[in-house]
C-alpha cells in the first residue's frame, strides 16, 4: 500500500456534495407521496360494517317503508355524517328485503306509489322510471337495472343495513 493519501479536487467535492443534497431532497419529496399511496392500502376497510336503522323487525310490514339513517363516514382527514335511506318490506315469504331508494338511471330518488297511474310500483319522477315491489325494473321505461339491494342482518329484534350490492349479489 502506498501512504499517499489521494486529495479530492474541489470539482469532485462539489460533485459529491451536490449528488448528496439532491438525493435527500428528492427522498423528501418521495417520502410523502409513496406514504399517501401506502397508507390506504394499509389500514382496514369499513366496508362491512352494519347500521342499526332503528326499526324493529316486528314493525316491517309487507309495504315499503322509508328508513333513514346516518352513519359516520371518513374521506381521508374529513369525516362526516351522512344520510342513508332505504325501502324496507316483507316479501310473501317473509324475507326482509332493503332497496336503495337511487333510480339506475340517472340517480334519482324513487318513491313507493309515487304514479297515480302505476299503485304498487316504485316511481321516479325524473323520466317516468318504474321498478316492480321486487325492485327489478319494468321493461320499456328508462331504467336498464334493478335497483341495488342492502346487506342486512337482524339482532336483537332489530334490523341492521350494510353495504349496498347489486339486486343480484345480495
Amino acid at each position: 500500500m502506498s501512504g499517499d493519501k489521494q486529495q479530492v479536487s474541489r470539482r469532485q467535492f462539489l460533485n459529491y456534495t451536490l449528488t448528496g443534497v439532491g438525493g435527500f431532497m428528492a427522498a423528501g419529496i418521495m417520502v410523502p407521496m409513496l406514504r399517501m399511496a401506502v397508507d390506504p392500502v394499509l389500514k382496514t376497510s369499513g366496508h362491512g360494517d352494519f347500521a342499526n336503522v332503528n326499526l324493529a323487525v316486528d314493525d316491517i310490514t309487507k309495504d315499503p317503508q322509508r328508513v333513514e339513517w346516518e352513519i359516520e363516514q371518513v374521506d381521508g382527514w374529513y369525516k362526516s355524517n351522512v344520510k342513508k335511506a332505504a325501502w324496507v318490506y316483507k316479501n310473501d315469504e317473509g324475507d326482509i328485503i332493503a332497496l336503495s331508494p337511487i333510480c339506475k338511471h340517472l340517480g334519482c330518488v324513487v318513491t313507493w306509489e309515487g304514479s297515480d297511474q302505476h299503485p304498487n310500483e316504485f316511481f321516479c319522477p325524473c323520466h317516468d322510471g318504474r321498478y316492480y315491489k321486487s325492485g327489478v325494473n319494468v321493461e320499456g321505461t328508462p331504467p336498464t337495472a334493478p335497483l341495488d339491494m342492502y346487506e342486512k342482518k337482524v339482532e336483537n329484534g332489530m334490523l341492521y343495513l350494510g353495504e349496498v350490492k347489486p339486486h343480484k349479489e345480495a
